[in-house]
């Protein structure tokens, strides 16, 4: 038999396939388990088999998404968290200008109080989807349809984000961008925006933020009009079961001790149709009811009896505990940020869950934040100063900040090692300096050694060269705050003859 004739063969065994009488499609394949008369696997009439993944989109479900974010403690940190950590240390704008300009801009940030601005915009598009941030330039009222021109940025005039969520009047073109070179080529090239006076605004893509949640494929995102998807969604059914389990759980408190009461002539009593009889039975449970809440005595008849059932609540806890890790595994977060817990177990510290959620936040910073950072800074330096320096760039705070302890031991150590390698005549004093102020981005210190004292410094990598003092007298001169609790050392008198390794040791001792 050839080989076409033999898969021809299987193929027509597998298509023939009887399940409990229903007969598979015509042509179609499997590669699944399937054990029809165990009823087993694919295609058999069994419990698995009988599971379904149903396409709800709850993203579209505005009052429910409102309804949880007020009423629903869990609901609002999984919102809020991730955004707030996101924004917590904010970022350190790098450019090789007046510290007084950036000062201008920190002010800036804090006097229009824009980092709130980004915040809002960030929760609001976790929570529904997808949220606008207008760029309020003063002068541009009438020219909001076209293409922001940064040339057209008057000293002053950038004013606010006016942040609107996709349910609150920001709603997308069906004209989407075809500039290839554009960062939102493909996505809607203008967003029609509903002030609260009722005044509609067509607003052209480069002066809008957009705010957006999980991402979606391609016609799921066009089935949420180029919008994503709200993080509730995710964790929507595992937070019904938290929330069943919970309120059950509740509930058995009040059955944890059950009193019994026996009565040998209960039976004869309920079938004598005597109302007042009957009356007078039940005030006298009540009576007796009331005199057992209060601690007192309870009066019964020689042949009746008292007996208490108390219930076991042993494994109810772990269960529990399972479904609060499915939530916090649903939303990107451990236990101990979720549910403000502390780490389970013998020398648990948490430290490991922590740093993949930190490393979750930096990931949804770059993803998430830096576009919307990309498109305000530019026009808070043009409104500031004016112009956009061509090294105009930013970085992320560390989000864990570390106490004076680890930085003082981070500092000891990084130090060290330069300062063996100057001594080994690995590196150069030039090369050095570099690295000490890189060190600036995870320290603190060191930051005030500038390119002309690098400049000005020795490239060759000789062992035991004096140090220039024109290079390093402005840094030696200086008394920094001592934040690592290290002892500081007298200097000595003749400065000129100190060598490199003299400076960097007495420099770290008096930070």
């Amino acid at each position: 038999m050839s080989k076409k004739r033999k898969a021809a063969t299987v193929k027509s065994a597998v298509s023939g396939i009887q399940h409990d009488g229903a007969k598979m499609p015509p042509g179609l394949t499997t590669d699944a388990f399937s054990n029809v008369l165990a009823r087993l696997g694919y295609g058999t009439p069994n419990l698995l088999e009988g599971t379904e993944y149903p396409l709800t989109r709850l993203t579209n479900n505005y009052q429910l998404l409102n309804s949880l974010y007020r009423n629903n403690w869990i609901a609002r940190r999984v919102i809020d968290t991730i955004p707030e950590d996101m924004c917590r240390n904010w970022i350190t704008v790098k450019t090789q200008v007046d510290p007084m300009q950036l000062e201008q801009l920190d002010k800036l940030w804090r006097t229009r109080r824009l980092k709130e601005r980004i915040l809002d915009g960030l929760k609001w598009g976790r929570l529904y989807g997808g949220a606008v941030g207008l760029l309020m330039i003063e002068g541009h009222e009438d020219i909001l349809d076209q293409p922001l021109d940064f040339d057209m940025i008057m000293p002053g005039s950038f004013k606010n984000i006016m942040v609107v969520d996709r349910w609150a009047g920001a709603y997308p073109s069906e004209e989407l961008e075809e500039n290839i070179n554009d960062v939102e080529f493909g996505l809607p090239k203008y967003y029609e925006i509903t002030l609260t006076t009722g005044t509609l605004l067509r607003v052209h893509h480069s002066r809008v933020l957009r705010f957006v949640g999980k991402r979606l494929p391609y016609w799921e995102m066009l089935a949420e009009v180029y919008w994503g998807e709200s993080e509730i969604e995710v964790i929507y059914e595992e937070l019904k079961k938290r929330d069943n389990t919970s309120f059950n759980i509740a509930s058995l408190v009040f059955l944890a001790n059950l009193r019994v009461l026996k009565m040998s002539d209960l039976g004869q009593d309920l079938a004598v149709n005597d109302s007042k009889a009957q009356s007078a039975l039940y005030n006298t449970l009540q009576a007796q009811n009331w005199l057992m809440s209060n601690m007192g005595l309870y009066v019964m008849d020689a042949a009746d009896s008292m007996e208490t059932h108390q219930y076991s609540f042993s494994g109810i806890n772990e269960i529990y505990e399972s479904f609060m890790m499915d939530i916090s595994g649903a939303a990107r977060m451990p236990v101990t940020k979720l549910f403000g817990r502390s780490p389970a177990g013998m020398n648990a510290t948490g430290e490991s869950d922590m740093q993949n959620y930190y490393e979750v936040v930096e990931q949804d910073q770059e993803s998430m934040l830096a576009p919307i950072i990309n498109k305000v800074l530019p026009v808070m330096c043009m409104s500031e100063w004016g112009a956009i320096p061509d090294d105009l760039d930013y970085s992320f705070n560390p989000i864990q900040t570390p106490d004076d302890g680890e930085v003082a031991e981070l500092i000891q150590q990084k130090t060290t090692a330069i300062v063996s390698l100057v001594n080994a005549g690995i590196l150069s004093q030039k090369t050095a300096l570099q690295e000490l102020r890189q060190l600036g981005d995870t320290t603190g210190m060191f930051t005030n050694i500038t390119d002309k004292q690098i400049e000005n410094a020795d490239d060759s990598t000789n062992v035991g060269e004096a140090v220039p003092n024109e290079a390093f007298g402005s840094i030696m001169g200086s008394q920094a705050t001592n934040r690592t609790a290290v002892p500081e050392r007298n200097k000595a008198s003749d400065a000129k003859a100190w060598s490199f390794t003299g400076w960097l040791n007495r420099t770290k001792r008096n930070r």
